[in-house]
């Protein structure tokens, strides 16, 4: 059990965070001053109930304050560093980290301003994992629940970051160096973020943020965690490989783009006939074509197309259904340049491109929540035009523009 000074201790700490004096959050909460100072110093309990409020209040959930972990409640200035010490070497990657999270930070700002929280509707996976093996079952079941959740079926995924945000996940790309595919971060002053390397292909920061959703929905606990390439041999990256795999490529959906090319089945089928005037059965086996079941490059090509993946991630996940051998698929990754031939010829040459994208595409889905947040909570008067006019100019917008398009939402205009 946490002792009173140490819970005190962590309460004045949010408290400040926030910006609130005591009376404030002691009015807030429907207790005197008197005793928030007292919670505070430690030298009075604190009911589950005002625990509870004080927690909303503060944006955190309770049970932060009562582990026996300090780093839960760390700021998030001396997190960063720590868990990503390339911020100190390149001043480039420290700017564009620092950029989203403040922007992240004015969005949790707005949310709980608006009472529009949602991280806590996200599912939590959380698992222990012991084996390599255990890492794709929990990645294969979960990723499968995902999709049924969220009504994807076995269609194609289209926007992706749109669909991660409308979970209440900030979502950007951002300049990362060249080793790092993404970042995930869950902290109480911004919530869950993911940031993507804005250099890669379209279809790497697809896998990137599949990949870095299944952390916000396995190992969120975690606060900070960075997918590079020297770390890639981790059972949880390992954990959210796969799950990005079978989220992307539903198993069911790629069996159904085999059938479709009629590519996939055994070099022998057997088919049973059930003959009612005798009442017995009888099998007839069917042979295709010599070569006909072979799977091409071709093949994996227009599977990648399909589900705007890259090649090499079509080959495998086919492979990790059992529908190619261990020297099939080494084959066909081979062959890769065939493919990417094959999908240029096609003019799919987004498959293809490794660009940085403009500021404004890279942070859609972040700019176009953070709108939405900060022309809603003028409507309600909750924030000034000043800092209507400063949100704007964070997201490098068009400030007149932005005053102009919320003052229509104000009552009385």
């Amino acid at each position: 059990m946490i002792d009173p000074a140490t819970l005190g201790r962590r309460l004045r700490a949010a408290r400040e965070r926030r910006g609130l004096n005591q009376q404030i959050a002691a009015d807030s909460i429907d207790i005197p001053r008197t005793a928030l100072t007292n919670i505070e110093a430690g030298s009075r309990s604190v009911s589950t109930l005002e625990l509870g409020k004080l927690a909303a209040l503060y944006g955190q959930a309770a049970g932060k304050f009562l582990t026996d972990d300090d780093s839960a409640l760390e700021e998030l200035s001396i997190a960063l560093p720590r868990a990503l010490p390339e911020l100190q070497q390149s001043s480039a990657f420290e700017k564009a980290v620092r950029r989203i999270i403040a922007l992240c930070r004015d969005g949790a700002n707005l949310r709980r301003q608006l009472d529009q929280s949602r991280d806590a509707a996200i599912p939590n996976y959380a698992a222990v994992l012991h084996s390599t093996s255990e890492a794709i079952r929990q990645a294969e079941m979960v990723a499968a629940e995902e999709r049924r959740r969220l009504g994807l079926g076995n269609a194609p995924i289209g926007n992706l970051a749109a669909i991660i945000s409308a979970e209440g996940i900030w979502v950007a790309a951002a300049e990362l160096p060249d080793d790092f595919s993404g970042l995930f971060l869950n902290h109480v002053d911004v919530g869950l973020a993911i940031l993507v390397n804005g250099g890669h292909s379209q279809v790497r920061r697809r896998f990137s943020y599949a990949h870095e959703y299944a952390h916000a929905l396995f190992d969120r606990e975690q606060g900070i965690s960075a997918t590079r390439q020297a770390n890639a041999s981790a059972l949880v990256e390992k954990r959210a490989n796969a799950f990005a795999a079978a989220f992307l490529m539903p198993a069911e959906g790629v069996s159904e783009q085999l059938q479709l090319l009629n590519k996939g089945h055994p070099s022998r089928l057997t088919q049973t006939i059930f003959d009612v005037a005798n009442n017995s059965m009888s099998d007839t086996e069917i042979r295709p074509p010599a070569g006909s079941q072979t799977i091409t490059y071709q093949d994996i090509a227009i599977i990648a197309k399909h589900f705007w993946v890259s090649y090499e991630a079509a080959a495998w996940r086919i492979r990790s259904l059992n529908r190619l051998s261990q020297q099939e698929v080494q084959t066909l990754v081979s062959q890769r340049d065939f493919g990417n031939q094959y999908l240029k010829l096609l003019q799919f040459t987004g498959l293809l491109e490794d660009k940085l994208i403009e500021t404004g595409e890279r942070e859609q889905e972040l700019r176009g929540e953070l709108v939405r947040l900060a022309t809603e909570a003028y409507r309600r008067e909750e924030i000034s035009i000043g800092r209507l006019r400063e949100i704007a100019v964070n997201l490098d917008l068009p400030e007149g523009e932005v005053v102009k398009l919320a003052r229509v939402m104000r009552p009385g205009n």
